[in-house]
């Protein structure tokens, strides 16, 4: 057998920059996580690369599960991108990232994915209400009742007044991705108040995205839900300013 030499190339004509030229961002999910990947995808522009792994979880979104999450967010955050091109990367759970504590998720993203910035979702979700200038705040969740008293707790601490947090009071995370968005808005709705300068829908499990829009138009007031808010983090961390129509103030104006 005759083995033929490779002809020498020169690689520097041979490479570009690559498909996603622009940034690459990296998510932690649930494994259970079933809406996030899509949610993302709809909202990143051309360039950017999403990258995703997965941490064990069981289809119960309790305070215990979720605080017994934070041993695998370093092992989960490692799988990604360990050439260490990944721009950012992010815990994508809301009630997760709030019950283990924002500095916490960070180090152990951190411990996995040493080159990149590390975020959690509710920091995204934090910083995003203060960009369109809430400081009252109403909530609509899935969540039972023990994570929604956490998440009031956590988020006047942060500096902000909840005029109301409402729960659906949904255990399983199989059951919170088949929530139908008029649902979710018809709910966001009931748990607004008159007071509250903007409505926050938590939860990356629900398909919010669909309903944030109309939902502006009907309340009056900004309205920030988890993916929304994540996905504008994680790309202006990234350097990506573009701005997005048809999902809120947040991504059209900020």
């Amino acid at each position: 057998m005759t083995v033929m030499q490779s002809d020498p190339v020169d690689l520097r004509q041979a490479f570009d920059a690559g498909r996603h030229h622009r940034a690459k961002i990296g998510f932690v999910l649930l494994a259970t996580e079933q809406t996030i990947e899509s949610d993302m995808r709809t909202l990143f522009p051309n360039g950017v690369g999403l990258h995703f792994a997965r941490a064990p979880m069981p289809d119960s979104i309790t305070e215990a599960n979720l605080l017994a999450q934070v041993h695998d967010l370093a092992p989960a955050a490692s799988t990604l991108l360990p050439d260490g091109s990944l721009d950012v990367v992010c815990y994508a759970c809301t009630s997760g990232s709030l019950l283990i504590g924002e500095d916490r998720v960070c180090a152990e993203l951190k411990r996995g994915a040493p080159y990149a910035e590390p975020t959690t979702l509710i920091t995204g979700a934090l910083k995003a209400l203060n960009t369109v200038g809430a400081k009252r705040v109403a909530v609509a969740t899935p969540y039972l009742d023990e994570i929604n008293q956490r998440e009031a707790e956590y988020m006047t601490d942060a500096g902000f007044e909840i005029t109301n947090i409402q729960g659906m009071n949904i255990e399983k995370d199989s059951d919170m991705i088949r929530v139908r968005p008029e649902f979710i808005a018809d709910y966001a709705a009931r748990a607004d108040t008159a007071d509250a300068d903007a409505m926050f829908i938590s939860c990356g499990a629900l398909r919010s995205i669909d309903v944030i829009d109309d939902l502006e138009q009907r309340l009056g007031k900004p309205v920030v839900t988890s993916n929304q808010a994540m996905a504008w983090d994680v790309l202006r961390r990234a350097g990506v300013m573009d701005k997005i129509d048809g999902y809120g103030r947040l991504l059209r104006d900020h």
